[in-house]
């Protein structure tokens, strides 16, 4: 048995203390799954098996299992389940595995999957203490991004930061700053090119900002005007002497994405045709400070399970993280860049951890119908050494 995409949507992604900084994530996942099924119309939220959600965070305002609080604040039926998921930036796109693999078991019929984030509202945590009322101060940790509450068993190269880990990276494979920022640089060019050419008029759902304040329409972090010559400006942010800046990596960001699963037999139940199918999925694990790297093989690995090489893949949508790790993985798959993120990246788009996998998965399978290609891969990296990614077989071009 197959599993198929049928349907999916996302909200603009908001730059950190931008226009979602009032929104709370429960009510950003919440919008993204009533906008899915509003696509849907002709689906009876009574059929949804089950609801499996991305969420990278879930120490604040999510309650922990937001899967099922989104789907309670959407309206769905008391009846249908929800479940929420934990693979960090690989949150969603692991949300996307698990609701294809009950599809493809003959365990579920129809499965909602997404993810959310807001890195805005991502509390600050008090550790408890090993003894009641400590006399001395006791300091707040934010859950934002990165490491926090850090075992001391753990090995120290293990948890440098996120970029500190990718200029190890870059030192590794030698990509210059210049082609991280002529990457960058191309990722808000097509991101703000795909606005102006209505690409993602039917992909993202408006948001209403709370307390009167207009809705943000589309992605609040695209920059018309960057170019090389303006990235090369700006200052490392994690060595004295090195490459990554604030205009090569990606940004905080808030949003929602959503992704509705089916089997070939649902089409009915549905009331649409399917627009991809899931042909191959994988995940792919490394030391954990060379996580960057880790979708290399992830992919690789899919594409085997699904049967075919990169040779026939004729578009990709990678994560991106940071430019110097996406630039490693391009480098090492070999593939053209040009049919790489045609739609602009998350360098221009923004990362909203637990949201980021089911964008890309939206994004490739419009992309695939668009560019009238058969095969696509999506794939993102993962704090702690992880890589996940999914082969998509535009049911189209079959």
């Amino acid at each position: 048995m197959s599993s198929f995409v049928y349907a999916a949507t996302r909200t603009p992604f908001g730059k950190f203390n931008g226009s979602l900084s009032g929104v709370r994530p429960d009510d950003l996942a919440a919008h993204a799954i009533s906008a899915l099924l509003a696509r849907t119309p002709d689906l009876d939220p009574e059929r949804v098996d089950d609801v499996v959600w991305g969420n990278a965070n879930g120490a604040g305002e999510e309650n922990r299992n937001v899967g099922r609080m989104a789907g309670l604040l959407a309206g769905l039926p008391v009846s249908v389940p929800g479940t929420t998921v934990n693979r960090l930036c690989g949150s969603s796109l692991d949300a996307v595995h698990i609701g294809s693999r009950a599809i493809e078991s003959g365990d579920a019929d129809i499965v909602l999957t997404g993810g959310v984030e807001s890195m805005t509202r991502a509390p600050w945590v008090l550790p408890k203490q090993p003894r009641p009322f400590p006399s001395g101060d006791v300091t707040a940790v934010s859950t934002t991004l990165g490491w926090r509450l850090v075992n001391p068993r753990m090995h120290p190269e293990w948890t440098v930061s996120l970029g500190e880990a990718n200029e190890q990276l870059q030192q590794k494979f030698g990509i210059s700053r210049e082609r991280q920022d002529e990457f960058a640089a191309r990722s808000h060019r097509l991101a703000h090119q795909a606005w102006e050419d209505g690409f993602y008029d039917d992909l993202v759902t408006p948001v209403a900002a709370p307390r009167g304040a207009d809705p943000l329409t589309s992605d609040e972090g695209i920059r018309p005007g960057s170019s090389v010559e303006k990235l090369a400006t700006l200052q490392p942010v994690f060595r004295g002497d090195g490459t990554i800046t604030a205009g090569n990596a990606s940004p905080l960001s808030d949003g929602a994405s959503a992704v509705l699963l089916g089997s070939e037999a649902a089409a009915g139940t549905i009331g649409a045709t399917p627009l991809a199918r899931i042909a191959g999925r994988a995940a792919y694990a490394l030391a954990p400070q060379d996580f960057g790297y880790a979708p290399v093989e992830a992919a690789n690995l899919a594409l085997r399970r699904a049967g075919i090489g990169w040779e026939q893949v004729g578009a990709v949508e990678l994560n991106e993280a940071f430019a110097v790790q996406s630039l490693a993985c391009l480098d090492a798959w070999k593939v053209d860049p040009d049919i790489v993120n045609t739609r602009g990246g998350a360098i221009a788009i923004g990362h909203p951890l637990g949201a980021s996998g089911g964008r890309i998965v939206g994004t490739l399978a419009k992309v695939l119908r668009e560019r009238g290609e058969r095969w696509g891969v999506a794939a993102i990296c993962i704090g702690v050494g992880q890589g996940l990614a999914v082969v998509l077989e535009n049911v189209e071009a079959s």
